[in-house]
């Protein structure tokens, strides 16, 4: 890889959302998840499984 190329290539990747810890939406996510928690357990429920 040349400098240019380098250059070029390295404020996108610093601009990339990888969903890593530096990512912000913890609260969004964790509300999602507890979402499918619920949906997952009225299903089991539902179909008889407990």
């Amino acid at each position: 890889m040349t400098a240019t190329a380098a250059a070029t290539t390295t404020p996108a990747r610093r601009r990339t959302r990888t969903g890593g810890p530096g990512d912000r939406s913890g609260l969004l996510e964790n509300i999602l998840g507890w979402t499918l928690v619920v949906v997952i357990a009225m299903f089991v429920t539902q179909i008889g499984l407990m």
